[in-house]
């Protein structure tokens, strides 16, 4: 029974990113509803299970997580949903899990990306003529101005590659795997 009591953040966070990953590939967004409730009740789990100590682990996870998307974010690469969906995740799985599911999370991310490209292979020609251009403007202008998406273009749905990398985290941290971090 205790050691089921210990896998109950992740039995909690598990359902909130399978329901923002479908959510994410059905509307493109990830509902504020959903992170912010599942920020609130693992800080509620943690300051009740573990009092100040409880806070403090998953405060700054929270904000971890929050801080490994929050530039891509900026840049315009992802939406805000993905950074307070990582930002869930952290407030769950404190400092050291958010930052090992952000890796997997990327690595997820990039195996999607891929597959994305392979098989939208015909939207994809001259992106990476069109970037270079973009960055070339960045140098001489010292200003992003990226241009506006094609609605037709294939999106990177990012809830799924945290969901995929988050998950699988948390699969191995229970199955005993000794993170090396």
């Amino acid at each position: 029974m205790i050691q089921f009591i210990t896998y109950i953040p992740y039995v909690m966070i598990s359902a909130v990113l399978v329901i923002a990953a479908v959510i994410d590939l059905r509307s493109q967004r990830i509902p504020n509803i959903l992170t912010f409730s599942a920020m609130a009740t693992s800080l509620l789990y943690f300051i009740l299970s573990r009092g100040t100590q409880g806070f403090v682990y998953s405060t700054t996870g929270l904000i971890v997580g929050i801080a490994v998307l929050i530039v891509p974010y900026l840049l315009g690469g992802m939406g805000a949903g993905d950074a307070k969906l990582m930002g869930a995740v952290g407030a769950a799985l404190g400092v050291k899990g958010v930052f090992i599911a952000f890796l997997l999370s990327a690595m997820a991310g990039g195996i999607y990306a891929l597959i994305l490209v392979i098989w939208k292979r015909n939207h994809f020609r001259g992106f990476f003529k069109n970037k270079l251009l973009d960055l070339k403007l960045f140098f001489l202008t010292r200003k992003y101005t990226p241009d506006a998406r094609d609605p037709s273009q294939p999106r990177l749905c990012y809830g799924l590659a945290i969901a995929v990398g988050s998950i699988t985290y948390m699969l191995l941290d229970a199955s005993g795997y000794a993170f090396p971090i």
